[in-house]
Formats: structure tokens, sequence, C-alpha cells
């Protein structure tokens, strides 16, 4: 075989690749129309990468060039989209905590982790929470296992809903340094994979989720949210919501949840989720599929991964400050709050 026919060979199998990898690249960008094509578009990066690779070849071979610069460009254009939205939905790790508009508003700390149902590294969480001390914290994953080692916290943390699930995954939980709102004492709705409490953030109710989404198609995701909608959109008019979607910030699972809610979609960015397996240096290669929305007075100042501390997600802190519009009354909850007295005690389900 000459050369020529060699090259012919070489391309028509770039071409055959490129064409592989590019159908379920563009049916991703059709999300919204089943939930097969999202649960494709979640892998958008990856697949935009294997695209670049396979049209390198197309791109010096005559006759193929112009199938390489189209495929090069759809790959370059998808790669553009993701990170154009992650542009777009709120502060990343590599940002500094943001002054909040009001200098003189206090700032407060959310930390949001998936435990991992089966992670034996309970001192390296307990640790982090310790040197921490967030005011808020949101938990998924909590197995029966996480629930005794939660209960330690029970001294500063009183504050409290704790979801059970039969299952071994386990449920979600909500633990806080401040006090439920009056009234408020927290619940755990859809089987325990959501969980909300309206709490005394320095005189101002604010309502928080924990979330904690299935796997997408063919899995219940899809089904899950439409169960969630009705309550997502029930939550206050100020309020946090932060979990595991298993869906990324340019999926239509994603923005379902935002729509539903009200709520803007905020950082981080980059991976939270790596398959346990795979060695840390690969975190690139995970997925950003830890997600915080926020709507009404919250302040969204930044948000950011920490250190692995031995489940397959990284913990997400968030700072935010409460500022009420503007001619806003203070709730009378704030005298309550600024002397001291003692919160209601926990919820637990």
């Amino acid at each position: 075989m000459d050369a020529k026919g060699a090259s012919r060979i070489i391309g028509l199998f770039a071409l055959a690749a490129t064409g592989i990898v590019a159908l379920p690249l563009i049916c991703g960008f059709f999300a919204r129309l089943h939930p097969a094509f999202d649960s494709l578009a979640h892998f958008r990066i990856h697949l935009a990468v294997f695209l670049l690779i396979a049209a390198i070849p197309l791109l010096f071979l005559r006759g193929f060039r112009w199938n390489g610069v189209m495929a090069a460009a759809l790959g370059t254009g998808a790669i553009l989209s993701v990170v154009g939205i992650s542009n777009l939905v709120g502060p990343g790790a590599s940002q500094a905590a943001l002054q909040p508009e009001d200098e003189t508003a206090a700032v407060y700390k959310l930390l949001h982790l998936n435990l991992r149902y089966d992670n034996p590294e309970h001192g390296k969480v307990l640790s982090l929470i310790g040197r921490l001390m967030p005011d808020v914290i949101t938990l998924n994953e909590v197995s029966p296992a996480w629930a005794e080692k939660t209960a330690l916290l029970a001294g500063s943390y009183r504050n409290r809903v704790v979801c059970h699930i039969h299952n071994h995954a386990g449920g979600v939980a909500i633990l806080s340094l401040r006090p439920f709102a009056d009234g408020d004492e927290g619940q755990c709705l859809e089987g325990g994979t959501f969980a909300t409490a309206k709490l005394d953030i320095g005189g101002y109710p604010v309502e928080f989720g924990a979330m904690h989404l299935d796997w997408p198609w063919p899995f219940d995701q899809a089904d899950q949210i439409e169960a969630l909608a009705p309550l997502l959109g029930a939550m206050g008019d100020s309020a946090i919501l932060a979990g595991d979607l298993n869906a990324t910030p340019w999926s239509a699972s994603s923005a379902r949840v935002a729509e539903a809610g009200g709520m803007t979609a905020f950082g981080p960015s980059q991976p939270t989720w790596l398959y346990r397996r795979l060695p840390e240096y690969l975190r690139f290669a995970g997925l950003p599929i830890d997600r915080v929305f926020a709507k009404g007075d919250v302040d969204i100042l930044s948000v950011e991964t920490l250190e692995a501390v031995g489940s397959d997600h990284l913990p997400v802190l968030v700072e935010f400050s409460v500022i009420p519009e503007e001619g806003e009354p203070r709730p009378q909850s704030a005298t309550a709050w600024l002397t001291g007295t003692p919160s209601t005690g926990a919820a637990i389900r």
C-alpha cells in the first residue's frame, strides 16, 4: 500500500471517530428534549476533548482538512459553552471572599459536603468542621454510621434536621449554630432526600435546603426534580440551597432546579466529584456536581472547594451575607438573637 492509500485509511478512521464522538456531543445540546440527552450533556467537556484529539490527524491529511476544521470548531465551541456558563454561575474556587455590598453586614459560612456513606475518614470530616465552625452545614449521604458521628457535634450544632433513609446511601441533614427562626423546626421531605430549615441569621429568617438528587437517566433524576419542584418553589423569599445534584451546571437538570426555586446558581465551577478509584491528580477529569443556589436577601460572597476528607466529593465552603432591601424592617426575632436567647433544640426525623 502506498503512502496515499495509507493516508486515506487513516483519514477515514479519524473521520469515523469524529462522527462517533460528535453525535452524543451534539445530542447533549438538546438536553431539554429528553433526559437521555441531558445525561450526555454532563460529559460535554470530555466528549469535546476526545473530538479535538480525533480531529488532529484530519487537519494534516489532504482531503480531510475541512472535516478536521469543522470537528475542531465543534469541540472548541462546546468547551467555550461550558466555560462561559461557569463564569456566569458565581464565584469560583480561585476567588477570595468578596466584601458584601453593605460593608457593615456580617459574613456567615455554610459548609456543604456529600460525606459518602462508607467514608471511613470520620476524623478528617469532624476536624474540618471543628476548624471552620461554619454557621450552617448541609450534608448528603448521612448513613447510620455518619448519623452517629455527626451526633458528636450536637453540643455546638444543637439545631439540626437529620433525615434517615432506609438504604445504604443515607439521607440529608442540616446542622446549624444559628437558632431556628420563630415557629420552625425543619422538615424532611421527598423520602429524606430533601431537608429544609428556616434559620435566624443575625435576626433575618433565611431558609436553608439540603438536597441529594438521584443519578441521571436512565435513573430517576428527572422524575425526582419534577416531584421536588413545588417544594423548591415553596422555599422562603430568602433562601440558600446546597446539594449533590449529580448534574453539571450546564445541564437541563441544574437549570430546572434553579427555575423551580426561583434561584440563581453559584459555583464552584471546577470538579467537585471524582470517581473514587482515580488518583487525586486527575481531579480535572471529574465533574462539578455539588451546587449552591440562592435567592432573596442572600448575598453570596464566595464559593470554594476545600481539601479532600475521604469522600469522593470535595467539601464546598460558601461565604454569604444577608442584606435586606433598603427600607425593609428588621424582624422581631433579632432581639432574641442579640440577647442570646437559647434555641429550641433539634428536629430529627
